[in-house]
């Protein structure tokens, strides 16, 4: 039996500071959604999430996105962007307008959505998104759609995303120098929570730790809207140059022992167990590493010990920042991990005990032909994109700039359908 026909394909990019990565989706004709191609590599000009060379920043997306092309035997002219650094910020607007009773009009929505656009205040820096999350009437939540439904005042609730205008510009520049047409940029907590949680867990209330590199965004989720986020500049990259530092050696040396032997959770066989600094074929490479015998092995414990202090001033910010977010109490019952970080072992353990909530480990849902490479937290922000491009959320700034009612008046109807008029346009 032939594969299914792809009927609309979808670039997303993935700038991290450890990583580039891209991917190539489609939808096929029967609606599910199949990854063609993926590819990544080590990211260069990119610190924090912040581009800080751009010549290099070019070459790395524009190598990570030919492997994924390779991969889908196909070519991309536009990509949607993840971004995780510049100055990410969240807030949520609400809007409400005058119904009288009546039935909802599609045009009742609209006008309500381009009302919604003079509550949003940037405050000077660049809108990624102004999205709708749900519909209030006469103040009962959790509407989805509003339309065909009767109420005297009709609400929304509008989830803004907030970013620095020059970071942005220079993570788009970045991908354009890459011949590259940039769909959107995407704050990568949106994406993220496309790949990780369901509709229910974004319901009921989350917190989205997304533990990168350079960079920790902890979002929190509930009536099915992210309702807040803080960013934390430390990452799993601090985990290894603290490695680095403490056995004093190569930088590639202590992520390799990271992957390799690290652990968040100690245990008793630790001390007796002689760990090598260098993989096998290596023990040439790099120097002698502190504390270290005459094989340049190293007691686990060590390691251990050194990352499990890191983990611990890791999630100390975590848990300041779910305080601040008000991720507490009944509320505050479930924690997803996802990001490279998120790939150390006994890292879900540890943080259950650290933050005294349940916590697992975030991975992208099931996508059709999606390698197993890259079905790892790492690459939920990446698979997130392509979700979210097919989604294609409503975003109020796209909404038409006029509302035109069509209910028919007569009577006083009319008188106040011309008294609206005149207020509304002039």
């Amino acid at each position: 039996m032939p594969p299914p026909r792809i009927a609309r394909v979808f670039g997303a990019v993935n700038i991290g500071s450890f990583r580039v990565s891209a991917m190539i989706a489609g939808i096929s004709e029967t609606g599910e959604m199949v990854v063609l191609g993926s590819g990544h590599r080590a990211a260069q000009g990119i610190k924090r999430g912040y581009v800080t060379d751009m010549q290099a920043a070019t070459y790395a997306v524009r190598d990570a996105v030919e492997r994924a092309e390779k991969m889908a035997n196909t070519s991309i002219g536009s990509v949607w962007i993840g971004a995780s650094g510049a100055g990410l910020a969240s807030q949520v607007a609400q809007v409400e307008i005058d119904i009288g009773g009546r039935r909802i009009e599609e045009d009742d929505i609209e006008h309500l959505l381009v009302a919604a656009r003079d509550v949003v205040q940037p405050d000077g820096r660049m809108v990624l998104h102004a999205q709708p999350a749900h519909y209030t009437l006469d103040g009962a939540d959790g509407v989805a759609d509003p339309k065909g439904l009767h109420a005297e005042r009709l609400g929304v609730d509008i989830h803004v995303m907030l970013a620095d205008g020059a970071p942005v510009r220079n993570i788009t520049e970045a991908v354009q120098n890459a011949h590259l047409q940039v769909e959107a940029v995407v704050a990568s907590p949106i994406a993220a929570g496309f790949a990780c949680l369901n509709a229910e867990e974004r319901d009921l209330g989350v917190a989205l730790v997304e533990f990168g590199a350079e960079v920790t965004n902890v979002s929190v989720y509930a009536a099915g809207m992210l309702l807040g986020l803080v960013t934390i500049p430390i990452g799993s990259g601090d985990v290894t140059d603290a490695i680095a530092s403490a056995f004093g050696i190569r930088r590639f040396q202590a992520e390799r022992l990271k992957c390799v032997h690290g652990s968040a959770i100690a245990s008793p066989a630790d001390h007796r167990e002689m760990i090598p600094v260098n993989a096998p074929g290596d023990e040439t490479t790099g120097p002698l590493a502190r504390h270290a015998d005459d094989k340049n092995r190293i007691p686990r414990a060590e390691l251990i010990s050194v990352i499990t202090g890191e983990v611990g001033r890791l999630m100390e910010e975590v848990s300041r920042a779910l305080k601040a977010l008000g991720f507490t109490g009944q509320r505050g019952q479930q924690v997803v991990l996802t990001g490279g970080g998120a790939e150390l072992a006994g890292l879900a353990d540890y943080a259950q005990s650290a933050l005294g909530k349940p916590v697992r480990i975030g991975r992208p849902l099931h996508l059709k032909g999606l390698a197993e490479a890259h079905a790892t937290p790492g690459f939920s922000t990446l698979a997130g994109l392509v979700l979210y491009a097919a989604a294609d959320p409503i975003d109020i700034r796209a909404v038409g700039k006029r509302y035109q009612p069509t209910m028919r008046y007569s009577g006083m109807g009319l008188v106040h359908r011309v008294y609206r008029a005149m207020r509304e346009y002039f």
